[in-house]
């Protein structure tokens, strides 16, 4: 986004408090970086995705490893499994998604995980990895898998498909998360909440998810925003400030 500073004024103007920007291999996580240093707004994710995971390679972990260790830095993602069709074979998928695990233990760094039609295969490398903890990047399953995940220590992230119209199983989800478990995002500048379809998405328009899942849990949309900042805050800790 050319004009960061820009989007960045209108997210506070709508209540947003603290931003999550993750790289998707080392050229984009140093760019995260690079974003989030004059800003105190903004804190950053290094990582390789799935689509990106033929490049993750010993050298590429050692350039993770290095900048993971950057003050602006919370997280270690956007990482996963993405077996839509798009990305990298299998195995190579899964090899980067073990050792980006590693290095998270290795660090004590939360992840923030990418998992498309790949849940049970996420979760079962998951289970078997050091122990870890992070945020399922706007999730795509349905209700039955939320416990899945919370019992592997996850938090759940829910972005603007929580308000399509044919989300119903998202919206079933989203009443089964338990409240210190529930995170939002946008997935900026991809899937614009329905108000805004056909937009270019920018974290400003997460108001709209907050209140679809404010709607869907009886809760007040405040109190339903505040209570995500602070398991924001206790997940990828200080650098998430109120």
């Amino acid at each position: 986004m050319p004009d960061v500073d820009a989007v960045l004024t209108r997210a506070r103007a709508a209540g947003v408090i603290a931003i999550v920007t993750c790289g998707e291999d080392v050229s984009s996580s140093e760019r995260a970086i690079a974003l989030a240093t004059p800003r105190p707004m903004l804190a950053a994710a290094v990582g390789i995705h799935p689509h990106r995971s033929t490049s993750c390679d010993a050298s590429a972990l050692s350039r993770l490893r290095d900048l993971a260790k950057d003050r602006t830095v919370v997280a270690i993602g956007e990482i996963g499994l993405d077996f839509s069709g798009r990305s990298a074979p299998r195995d190579v998928q899964e090899h980067a998604f073990r050792a980006q695990l590693d290095l998270a233990a290795e660090l004590d760094l939360p992840v923030v995980v990418h998992v498309r039609d790949a849940g049970t295969a996420a979760r079962a490398i998951v289970a078997s990895a050091a122990v870890v903890h992070g945020q399922v990047h706007c999730y795509s399953e349905g209700p039955d898998e939320v416990n899945e995940w919370v019992s592997l220590g996850f938090h759940l992230s829910f972005a603007g498909t929580l308000t399509f119209e044919r989300s119903d199983r998202l919206r079933a989800a989203v009443r089964r998360v338990p409240e210190d478990r529930l995170l939002f995002e946008t997935d900026a500048p991809y899937l614009a909440p329905a108000p805004h379809r056909g937009q270019r998405n920018e974290p400003g328009f997460v108001v709209a998810t907050v209140e679809t899942a404010a709607r869907e849990r009886g809760r007040d949309p405040s109190s339903l925003a505040e209570r995500g900042a602070a398991n924001a805050r206790a997940l990828f800790g200080e650098r998430i400030a109120a």
